[in-house]
């Protein structure tokens, strides 16, 4: 028997809502990360964009434990000598960012530097709201928080 790989007609992509209100920041990107990847799929293949879009609504509602929304740190340079810029989850909640801390997460469980991990965070829409304009696509809703004790606080 052959090894199965997907072709991009054998690829088929939904659409999914999850709510992230009262949602472990780490556990809620680990799952995306897998779902924007397609590892969920039996006919996952690592080099095909086989994974599904996500849309995540109240993103400035996720749960940090610990002291990471003061501890935690992001680091950013803008390429100029001296250029090291940070933030804490904090202060991005408080400039009206609460978005940026949700895609971070995710963004460095994808694999870097890749055409096919830029790609696949294409698909990741962040909302931190309850709105979204994505209706017209029939998302399915994922009670994310339901999945497992641990997911909710």
């Amino acid at each position: 028997m052959k090894t199965f790989s997907a072709t991009p007609k054998d690829i088929k992509k939904e659409w999914l809502v999850i709510d992230a209100e009262g949602v472990v920041l780490g556990r809620l990107a680990s799952y995306v990360a897998k779902v924007l990847r397609g590892k969920h799929k039996p006919s996952f293949t690592p080099h095909m964009d086989c994974g599904d879009h996500v849309v995540i609504i109240n993103a400035g509602k996720v749960k940090l434990t610990g002291r990471k929304r003061s501890n935690k740190i992001y680091y950013r340079h803008t390429g100029f000598p001296g250029g090291v810029k940070s933030a804490t989850p904090e202060y991005l909640h408080r400039e009206g960012k609460p978005e940026r801390i949700v895609e971070k997460a995710v963004e460095r469980m994808i694999p870097k530097d890749s055409p096919l991990g830029r790609r696949q965070m294409g698909h990741l829409f962040v909302y931190a709201g309850a709105e979204h304009p994505h209706a017209a696509q029939s998302p399915k809703t994922v009670d994310f928080a339901a999945m497992n004790v641990k997911n909710a606080r």
